[in-house]
């Protein structure tokens, strides 16, 4: 029964007649969605994202470890480098002005070093450490962001499965009232009470009434199908979903938990990051500490004057890069970075007012549907003493048989309207609990 939004929601389904149904597993809506956090494969793919974000921080953090190489070339000039003297450089008489080439140096030179650098301060560097650790946060919002719509998912699909259920159930109970309705006319037509129609009447409704229970016993089953899916597990295993639906209704919506509001103020600390650390890059000047230590060998190959000559070489300083100009390049994304901060601000704007306007739609839903349970549940109760009612007339010789298919269409039509109900029901207090970020609880 349905009572008020505060207390436990129960419906209570018995189903009975579906053979092929019964020896499959029981699976509870708990079991479902905690075997999902394991083998839903969207899920994986979402954990893989967090670890492929905390990868990126510690690469950023990983530019501040000093970096060491190891170079080696070795050089034979063909063609020495020629350079020009000037001639009074050997001889003070000779004329200002006036040069003379000369070629220096050995045809095999070798050079060999390892080469330090390491970053003092760079605000590219720091700028983004900060924002790879803003993304990373953000990364398991959007984690928990897909986490959510899963449990959604199969939620819903958990109780589509329940009301299908249920709707064989009704099904089973008609075809048994129908059944009975027809031996009966077979009988008083063997006793020419009965018309040949009025029995083709009554097995044409057998006929609709195992047709709709087949069809919907397919929709059953995709309906399994797709659960097993977003669980995670075979197709080929056999499971259905117990026989009562439990909801426990929300007291109150608070928008404050809203994930998608969380990572759009995330997303928005992240834009606000990337726009100072392009600020900074556009002033501040780059420290970085070098060193280097290596040798360079001469060799000459021509007897009988041949040598190979190592002479050592090191080094160890400081660089300093300060931006001048770079043709307006950081200016462009500095403006590109505050109009994205710009559509930032107004989507989150949007995305509080239609979670408002999306909660308040399915509060009244919720409401209207609640009711509507209650009234339906009284129209099945009046719909089957009416149907009984004009059994017993029929068999009294002063209901028609069309009286009998009227009522017990009228039993079928508010039997339809109370699982449409108590759906329109559990689909806005799982909206609910969507908007206010706490169907995971």
């Amino acid at each position: 029964m349905l009572v008020n939004a505060r207390k436990l929601f129960i419906i209570p389904l018995i189903f009975i007649g579906w053979n092929t149904v019964q020896a499959q597993e029981v699976w509870t809506l708990k079991q479902c969605t905690d075997t999902a956090q394991v083998y839903n494969k969207t899920l994986q793919i979402n954990r893989n994202h967090i670890s492929i974000s905390e990868q990126r921080e510690k690469e950023a953090k990983a530019n501040l470890i000093p970096k060491v190489t190891a170079n080696a070339d070795y050089k034979y000039f063909m063609e020495l480098p020629t350079q020009l003297m000037p001639m009074n450089a050997l001889n003070p008489q000779a004329p200002e002005g006036q040069f003379r080439d000369l070629q220096f140096g050995v045809p095999h030179n070798i050079n060999a070093n390892v080469q330090l650098a390491m970053p003092l301060y760079n605000p590219q560097v720091y700028g983004v450490i900060e924002n790879t650790k803003i993304a990373n946060k953000l990364t398991l919002l959007q984690f928990q962001k897909s986490e959510e719509q899963v449990l959604y998912d199969i939620t819903m699909l958990y109780y589509n499965a329940q009301i299908l259920k249920h709707q064989l159930d009704f099904l089973e109970s008609n075809m048994l009232n129908t059944q009975k309705l027809l031996k009966n006319m077979e009988l008083l037509k063997k006793q020419l009470l009965a018309k040949g129609t009025d029995v083709s009447k009554v097995k044409l409704q057998t006929e609709q009434l195992n047709t709709q229970r087949e069809n919907v016993h397919n929709k059953y089953i995709s309906i399994l199908n797709a659960l097993k899916l977003n669980i995670g597990i075979p197709l080929e295993r056999n499971i259905t979903v117990v026989s009562e639906i439990e909801q426990r209704a929300l007291t109150k919506n608070n928008v404050e938990n809203i994930l998608d509001l969380k990572i759009i103020q995330t997303q928005n600390k992240l834009l606000n990051s990337e726009l100072s650390t392009l600020n900074k890059s556009r002033f501040l000047p780059s420290l970085n500490l070098i060193a280097s230590y290596g040798t360079t060998g001469f060799g000459y190959d021509k007897t009988p004057n041949d040598f190979l000559k190592f002479y050592p070489i090191g080094f160890a300083g400081l660089q300093l890069t300060y931006p001048l100009f770079n043709g307006t390049v950081t200016q462009r994304k500095i403006n590109q970075k505050k109009l994205e901060i710009s559509n930032n601000e107004l989507q989150a704007q949007l995305i509080g007012d239609k979670n408002k306007m999306e909660t308040e739609n399915a509060l009244r839903q919720r409401t209207i549907a609640q009711q509507t349970v209650i009234n339906t549940e009284n129209q099945i109760t009046l719909a089957q003493s009416i149907y009984e009612q004009t059994i017993l007339q029929q068999k009294q010789g002063t209901a028609t048989l069309t009286d009998v298919l009227l009522a017990d269409n009228t039993l079928r039509e508010a039997q339809q309207n109370y699982l449409s109900a108590v759906i329109d029901y559990l689909k806005a207090d799982l909206e609910l609990k969507k908007l206010a970020g706490t169907i995971k609880n």
